[in-house]
């Protein structure tokens, strides 16, 4: 995803739920285009906040076992309201199931007490080498990247820094 958008994580409990928040900026590129005389947050760009949020806790209780964790279904996703500049919106992924290979969340997203967002993803774990041996390389970079953001972002305190790409 061309888009960070975890900008902290205030809470996670491995297997369990994690708490994120991302705070909006005018300075975000994409909204130039959606819409430039009402700025908001897309839709899509709000369950993708979410999916982040949700494949980090896969990554943390999992080890980074994988370097793909990606969105394999979203259901029931309902949008209250729009997310604009200078907003902070704050997110909470609850993990209801959590397999090797698969896993299963309740999400929802609010601005202070007001709801913006809610639904329930469904992420698949795997590595590329999975299906292309020649592809190992790609996954060891990844998950060092994966697991260099997960410092960042605080999901990761108190565990010792890991090599570097």
């Amino acid at each position: 995803m061309k888009f960070i958008l975890i900008d902290q994580v205030m809470q996670l409990t491995p297997g369990q739920d994690i708490e994120t928040v991302k705070a909006l900026s005018l300075a975000e590129e994409y909204l130039g285009d959606h819409f430039p005389a009402f700025p908001v947050l897309p839709g899509v760009l709000m369950v993708e906040a979410m999916v982040q949020s949700a494949a980090m806790l896969v990554h943390v209780t999992q080890d980074f076992r994988h370097s793909m964790v990606v969105l394999e279904e979203a259901r029931n996703i309902k949008y209250k309201s729009f997310v604009k500049p200078g907003n902070v919106l704050r997110m909470h992924l609850e993990a209801k199931s959590m397999e090797d290979h698969s896993s299963s969340f309740i999400g929802k997203a609010w601005i202070g007490e007001q709801p913006m967002v809610e639904g329930r993803l469904k992420l698949r774990h795997f590595n590329l080498a999975e299906q292309d041996p020649h592809l190992a390389e790609a996954d060891r970079r990844i998950i060092l990247e994966m697991k260099h953001r997960a410092r960042l972002v605080g999901a990761l305190r108190g565990v010792a820094p890991v090599e570097t790409i």
